[in-house]
């Protein structure tokens, strides 16, 4: 795919000639080359391949989200800086369907890149609270949760923490008998 830097250049090279033309009285082209150099610098900022994969994936149809994400080869080139984090957090919701215990460090390093958006953080702390519980490391599991509720400031995950928070609740009631887990 194409490269951030060859993206703007492009999107430039089409501003100046929808200027250009505008300047010399071919106003309709003029328009329409700008606004082609308004929606290549669009993807400067954000990369096609993820907004269809984060589309595929709210549809749940994660064979295609993941073509779409596998369309991104070298994301340090083809994404812009602020983008990374969302990358890998993209890379960890994949594999956290496929094989949740691997899928820990791409939630650290998205975390480690940083989000702009508090609710994709608290997503993020959510989800690495669930593999803390999954390896019974349950004071993990607290300070992701704590991390996650004050993360989330519009509360639009409120319910997977309230979820999540009894699910460790239950973890404590679960009693030692003789080395063995009584379930």
């Amino acid at each position: 795919m194409m490269s951030n830097t060859v993206r703007l250049i492009i999107a430039i090279v089409l501003g100046a000639a929808g200027i250009a033309g505008c300047v010399f009285g071919f106003w309709g082209w003029g328009i329409l080359v700008f606004l082609f150099g308004g929606i290549v610098l669009l993807t400067w900022f954000f990369n096609e391949n993820m907004i269809i994969a984060q589309f595929y994936l709210r549809k749940e149809n994660t064979d295609k989200a993941e073509q779409w994400l596998a369309k991104i080869t070298d994301y340090e080139k083809q994404l812009n800086k602020n983008q990374f984090g969302y990358y890998n957090l993209l890379l960890g919701l994949m594999e956290s369907r496929k094989a949740p215990l691997k899928s820990e460090k791409y939630f650290k390093k998205a975390l480690s890149l940083g989000m702009k958006m508090s609710h994709n953080i608290a997503l993020a702390k959510i989800s690495l609270a669930g593999i803390a519980m999954a390896k019974r490391n349950k004071r993990e599991a607290q300070m992701y949760l704590s991390e996650a509720t004050k993360d989330d400031k519009n509360k639009l995950l409120s319910e997977q923490i309230k979820m999540m928070k009894s699910q460790m609740a239950q973890m404590d009631k679960q009693v030692i008998r003789g080395g063995y887990r009584q379930y």
